[in-house]
């Protein structure tokens, strides 16, 4: 029966790992999209979301036979339930690439500006550097590789808070402000792609140790144990 139970978890985070994978391929191909207004990739990377949705489902349903059948106790219904939290991130930071991508087809008739797209580009590299790290640290159970997404994401706040204050200031024509109030949600995309890998960060903090803890307060502020 053990065996059996292992191999259930073991498949769990093999599905777990492909999401993410899929997850970063995503992110990368719809700020390619948006930098060079690629409407195709724009629509592929819609159409693609299906297999980060079928990963969803199949880690879903994966869960839910393993707890019927084999009522895991302990530490492996630890890494069960926070392998549902993950799977959950994991899918929202899809839905995040696929708003991108719409936003990058409502907005392809629009003037835009380079350099806020490159920057747009800087965050989604260090978003994708998050998923990485998360991931990662969750399949590793490395505790300190999962509390140093803090510094990561703090980076990409900052850089949403340059993004946003660039955009307010861009102009004053009907178009400007369209890209712009689109190109604001894109921001926010990117800086909640973030959120979600600190959040599987803290699955592994909790994994870990059996207590769960946010790393960061309502401010943004890292949390400190006494």
């Amino acid at each position: 029966m053990r065996d059996a139970l292992q191999h259930q978890l073991d498949r769990l985070q093999t599905l777990l790992v492909e999401e993410a994978a899929l997850v970063r391929e995503a992110l990368a191909a719809t700020m390619q999209a948006l930098t060079d207004t690629d409407l195709q990739l724009a629509a592929k990377v819609i159409d693609g979301d299906d297999r980060i949705d079928l990963r969803f489902m199949q880690v879903q349903q994966g869960v839910e036979s393993l707890l019927a059948r084999q009522g895991p106790v302990a530490n492996d219904l630890r890494l069960v339930l926070a392998m549902l939290h993950v799977n959950t991130h994991l899918e929202r930071m899809g839905d995040y690439c696929v708003t991108i991508a719409k936003l990058t087809q409502l907005t392809s008739r629009l003037e835009g500006d380079e350099e806020i797209v490159r920057g747009f580009a800087e965050m989604a590299v260090q978003a994708e550097l998050m998923i990485s790290t998360a991931i990662e640290a969750f399949v590793t159970q490395d505790i300190a590789a999962s509390e140093s997404l803090v510094q990561l994401d703090d980076a990409i706040n900052q850089a949403n808070r340059r993004v946003v204050h660039d955009l307010l200031a861009l102009g004053t024509t009907p178009d400007h402000r369209e890209w712009g109030l689109r190109m604001i949600l894109v921001s926010r995309c990117l800086e909640r792609i973030g959120d979600h890998a600190v959040d599987v960060g803290e699955q592994v903090a909790y994994l870990v140790t059996g207590e769960f803890r946010e790393f960061t307060d309502a401010s943004g502020e890292p949390v400190t144990l006494d």
